[in-house]
């Protein structure tokens, strides 16, 4: 699954947009103005309910919300926020005229911020408001350095391909999405005497070779299936739903995208390359077993004479 949208967080010279959700229009305009001053851009919304509607519409860097307020309180819609992927990750300041520290704690215990005690001091609320945005810029910094740093620990450095970890995930994913029995298809690509190409012209154009043969298999699976390099010169896609002479299809749409012509190795140089492939099809969580049929298959096509496809069930 894709990750949730990451609403905007630019605050060149310190300005942002700030959402102020209050019932009380004279509470709106005493914070609209206190903000403005500090360079800030205002929404306003009467109440939880139409808050969350200019939230998706605006997509601001910062809610303040009264907790005391008609149709949608901001304990409900703080609840309803952080059920929701496009606004878990808004910053929230209370707004409250209670006193009790009980009131205080299920807001925080819900996700919010920080807190502020109705009438605000200007200055404690510009203050407030800072320091909430200066929190939600370094979360924001780790959470795309986080995912930054999976992306590379599930990616190919020499294809750009996924690898086994990002096979790993997209499992996960489909048995989340669509159960663990559903059917899927696996092909195991294997090129035909990589070990020669090696051999004879060095790893340089070997490693030129993989990276032109993912190329050209990436331009003939798409989504929902996943392609990734398996390891060394074999690579594996996996297909939702795709069995039988399906998959077997797609398998043999790959072998002849990879020898439709000769791959340009530079400076003239151009080299005929082959795949075998292996098929097999079986419920997602027997997938060892069916990566061991894939295999069994590929084994298959090789001895019969390589660049063909055997298939075979799990």
């Amino acid at each position: 699954m894709n990750p949730p949208v990451e609403r905007r967080r630019e605050h060149r010279r310190g300005t942002a947009t700030i959402l102020i959700v209050d019932d009380s229009t004279a509470i709106r305009r005493i914070l609209r103005r206190a903000l403005e001053e500090a360079g800030h851009r205002v929404v306003e919304a009467e109440d939880g309910r139409v808050g969350m509607e200019v939230c998706r519409e605006v997509g601001p860097d910062l809610m303040l919300l009264d907790v005391d307020m008609p149709v949608m309180d901001g304990h409900t819609t703080l609840k309803a926020m952080k059920d929701d992927p496009e606004l878990r990750e808004l910053p929230v300041l209370f707004l409250t005229a209670r006193t009790g520290g009980d009131d205080l704690a299920l807001g925080l215990d819900l996700g919010a911020h920080d807190y502020l005690r109705k009438p605000c001091d200007p200055v404690e609320l510009r203050a407030r408001v800072a320091g909430a945005l200066r929190l939600s810029a370094q979360e924001q910094a780790l959470r795309r350095r986080s995912r930054e740093l999976d992306e590379l620990s599930t990616t190919d450095p020499l294809t750009g391909l996924g690898n086994r970890r990002r096979l790993d995930a997209r499992t996960a994913e489909l048995a989340a999405l669509l159960g663990p029995a559903t059917p899927v298809g696996l092909i195991v690509v294997d090129v035909d005497h990589f070990k020669s190409i090696n051999d004879t012209h060095g790893h340089q154009v070997g490693d030129l070779v993989l990276r032109i043969l993912a190329a050209r298999l990436g331009t003939e699976v798409t989504a929902p299936a996943t392609l990734v390099r398996w390891g060394g010169e074999e690579f594996v896609v996996l297909a939702p739903n795709l069995t039988g002479d399906d998959l077997a299809a797609l398998a043999d749409r790959l072998r002849l995208a990879i020898g439709s012509g000769p791959f340009s190795l530079g400076d003239g140089q151009l080299l005929d390359v082959h795949i075998s492939a292996g098929c097999s099809w079986g419920p997602l969580d027997r997938l060892e077993r069916t990566v061991e049929a894939a295999d069994g298959a590929l084994y298959e096509a090789k001895q019969a004479g390589r660049n063909r496809v055997a298939a075979r069930p799990a």
